[in-house]
């Protein structure tokens, strides 16, 4: 790993199961995240993923990228636009900073109507554990 690289691009995408599923395993009962007619009394257009969701999905990017026995140290996103059913939201990363055996990784993610997310990735990767 290397200042500069950048990782492959991961395409995901947003279906209404994935965000009730992601909505359910991290405890997340917020009507928005599961009915439609409640997210659009609230004034969205339909339900949208939870911030839960997208932090574990950054780190599948991260790991999946750096191999398993890559161990993150530190997640700080900030959501922009929501991922609603039916979109594509497509991951990518460029390494900004390399000490040692640890990177830090700037991510963006991006659907149809702009970045979704938006973060730094803190990760260990120790000597011959990278895929």
């Amino acid at each position: 790993m290397k200042r500069g690289e950048e990782l492959p691009p991961l395409e995901i995408e947003v279906t209404r199961t994935l965000i009730v599923a992601g909505a359910i395993a991290s405890r997340d009962y917020q009507d928005v995240h599961h009915d439609a007619e409640s997210a659009r009394r609230r004034g969205s257009p339909d339900i949208f993923m939870n911030i839960l969701t997208t932090n574990g999905l950054v780190g599948r990017y991260i790991t999946d990228h750096f191999g398993p026995g890559a161990v993150l140290r530190k997640v700080a996103i900030r959501l922009g636009a929501p991922n609603y059913p039916g979109d594509t939201m497509v991951l990518t990363g460029t390494v900004v900073e390399v000490e040692g055996d640890t990177a830090t990784v700037k991510v963006i993610g991006a659907n149809g109507i702009g970045t979704h997310v938006r973060g730094t990735v803190t990760v260990t990767v120790p000597p011959g554990s990278a895929s």
